[in-house]
């Protein structure tokens, strides 16, 4: 398939952790000025039906997918997977055990903010919206709602960083395990944002070996979040092993600062993607 002008590879909805509905995020590519997107909700994929619809209507690209949680010993590793096949067995049960175990954890990490602060779990429901899992982002929004933080990057940083003791994992697949469920439901994996760390936390070279091994597609080394250490530490992992560089803003409406499509992906990337993709299919202006 030929694809023509720049995708945004990777952003949030309501469905997970963005402030934007499905539909709204297609809208706010499209007055971007984008050739596409991929919705990419945390371990759901609950979004494409609006998104898919939007995006006919609005005459843009769409490449539904989904943003797996996995965990190597205590470092989070995320992964993106495009055009999986949203019925598949195996990723259905995975996705339905990672998200009750967020909300969890979600819960329990309240518990414990509570002991300190004004916040209760009734408070982050109410700024989490019908069906979405609710994560650390929504306690940040319930935060920000009660004053004790002033945004949610302040809470990330403040009350919400690991070092104040209130934080803990919770379970996921390995991240081999996620790039076979993605593979095996007909999906194109791609390691999500490596370079948004110190360059002494970017994912080891074997383990990222291990990955090509189980099938991972490319690497998302050009992401906003990218630290000056980190950020060429991932791009020289994709050169390493001759892997796609994928470009992303990780967009997530207010919920963050990054503007959809301050990151792109090269066409020839999103060919390379939909030619290996057999699980679902993308949406093509």
């Amino acid at each position: 398939m030929a694809v023509r002008g720049r995708f945004d590879l990777h952003t949030h909805s309501t469905v997970s952790d963005g402030t934007e509905t499905p539909s709204d995020v297609v809208r706010a590519a499209a007055a971007a000025g984008l050739a596409g997107l991929a919705l990419t909700d945390h371990d759901s994929t609950a979004g494409w039906a609006t998104a898919t619809a939007a995006a006919r209507e609005a005459g843009i690209g769409l490449l539904p997918g989904v943003e797996l949680s996995t965990r190597s010993g205590w470092r989070s590793v995320h992964m993106l997977g495009y055009l999986v096949d949203p019925e598949d067995a195996a990723l259905l049960a995975e996705t339905d055990r990672i998200r009750r175990a967020r909300r969890d954890r979600a819960r329990r990490i309240v518990d414990a903010i509570a002991v300190d602060y004004p916040v209760s779990w009734d408070d982050v429901l109410d700024q989490t919206a019908p069906g979405a899992t609710v994560g650390r982002p929504h306690i940040a929004d319930a935060l920000v709602a009660l004053g004790i933080e002033p945004d949610r990057s302040a809470a990330f940083a403040g009350i919400l960083h690991p070092r104040r003791g209130y934080i803990e994992p919770h379970y996921a697949p390995t991240p081999v395990e996620g790039v076979a469920l993605i593979r095996a439901a007909g999906g194109v994996p791609v390691l999500a944002h490596p370079g948004a760390t110190r360059a002494e936390w970017v994912i080891p070279e074997d383990e990222v070996a291990a990955l090509v091994d189980a099938g991972l597609f490319g690497i998302e080394a050009d992401h906003p979040e990218n630290t000056a250490g980190g950020g060429p530490v991932a791009a020289a992992l994709a050169r390493r092993f001759g892997l796609p560089i994928t470009g992303s803003s990780d967009y997530h409406g207010s919920g963050k600062p990054n503007r959809i499509g301050e990151r792109t992906t090269a066409p020839d990337v999103v060919e390379a993607i939909l030619a290996q993709a057999t699980g679902s299919a993308p949406i093509l202006p």
